[in-house]
């Protein structure tokens, strides 16, 4: 009998893809499903942005690049943090990558071992506590509390860090509950951090473009304190409609870039190039369509949030980020992950059960309203009339 190492036994999965596959087959069998499971927006991805990839395969561009991605990418990946952050950045320190869980993988990869700790979001990105597990560090989460409206904060994740600590992973805009993380909040973080000088950051931006009611981003790249152990995670996959083109970028000090830059050459050598020309596009092109979507998804929030609190049992705080709903269940009488899976086999309903994102994620929901507003609106439906049942 083959026998894999033991990490291979600690490792986890993300539930949304079970779902998606759940959800494909019943409707590969006549079922109508909607799905608001997968974190995924339901455009297009704009027209220029296509035709930039295959004008790259017309002109040529079929072979390698280097590993950190073409030049005229980082370059365009440090203009468009300029832009939108204020902070003059190295292209030299930026890694192109296909998709943002590489750079997750990556850095913790980087600081896990037995006898190591990393804090990270719970409820969370799966990911986070998977790889982290896999590493055979300890995993510390780091609670995200709905009377704080989903917010970090500073003061309780500062006291989990101990001389063990070796990587702290941030999250906001926030996967599952939407939670947006204020400014006074971050900056009393890093505030604390500066009494924890040997903990690195990896700061996971991918909806750093998704806030609403006026709520500011505010990235951990603009505190120059932390630059020089900062991961920055960022990429086109949400903002741009790209998902399936797998392109992400990270930002990483100059202690650690030749590290990733090897990391990359042994696991996926480049990123394809047509994809790269794409995403140069999607930088140095018009943004309408980004500001479209986002309006589009500010729509459907408030549509899924006065439904899911007219419904029995549920109430749900106002996402203030990304395009994720995470209500609150208990009063159902539900555990989460049976109602998530009884939504989709009794009523055609996806949607992810709280527990999936970490271990207080029990009591809770994920709904992704990266579905069409009519979607939305049937979907609630089915739901009340399930629970009223």
């Amino acid at each position: 009998m083959l026998k894999t190492i033991s990490g291979f036994d600690r490792i986890g999965e993300e539930n949304a893809f079970a779902v998606l596959a759940r959800a494909t087959e019943l409707a590969g069998q006549g079922r109508d499903i909607i799905n608001l499971g997968i974190g995924q927006p339901d455009f297009r991805t704009p027209d220029h942005i296509v035709e930039a990839a295959v004008k790259a395969l017309r002109d040529g561009h079929h072979g390698y690049t280097p590993a950190t991605g073409i030049a005229p990418l980082r370059e365009a990946v440090s203009a468009d943090l300029l832009k939108r952050h204020d902070v003059e950045t190295d292209p030299g320190n930026v890694l192109i990558v296909p998709g943002g869980k590489v750079t997750m993988f990556m850095a913790i990869l980087m600081f896990g071992e037995p006898g190591t700790e990393i804090l990270y979001p719970d409820p969370g990105f799966p990911i986070y506590r998977s790889m982290i597990e896999f590493t055979g560090a300890r995993p510390v989460p780091v609670p995200i509390r709905e009377e704080n409206d989903f917010a970090f904060s500073a003061s309780e994740t500062l006291s989990l860090i101990n001389d063990k600590t070796r990587l702290l992973i941030l999250n906001s805009p926030a996967n599952p509950t939407g939670g947006v993380t204020p400014r006074s909040e971050i900056e009393a973080l890093v505030h604390g951090l500066d009494s924890h000088p040997d903990v690195a950051v990896m700061s996971d931006e991918i909806y750093s473009q998704m806030t609403y009611d006026g709520m500011e981003h505010v990235s951990l790249l603009q505190f120059e304190s932390l630059r020089d152990r900062l991961i920055l995670l960022d990429g086109w996959s949400k903002t741009y409609a790209m998902t399936g083109w797998r392109m992400g970028f990270a930002l990483w000090p100059e202690c650690l870039i030749d590290k990733a830059r090897k990391l990359a050459v042994n696991a996926w050598s480049c990123v394809n190039a047509p994809a790269q020309f794409a995403g140069l596009a999607a930088l140095t092109g018009p943004q309408t369509e980004v500001g479209q979507m986002v309006s589009e998804f500010d729509s459907r929030r408030k549509t899924i949030v006065e439904g899911l609190n007219a419904l029995p049992g549920i109430s749900c705080r106002t996402p203030l980020g990304a395009f994720y709903a995470f209500p609150n269940i208990k009063d159902t009488g539900w555990q989460a992950k049976a109602l998530a899976s009884a939504l989709l086999e009794e009523t055609g309903v996806a949607t992810i059960g709280g527990p999936d994102f970490g271990i207080l994620g029990e009591g809770y929901i994920r709904l992704s309203y990266a579905n069409s507003t009519k979607n939305i609106k049937k979907a609630l439906e089915r739901i009340n009339n399930f629970l009223m049942d």
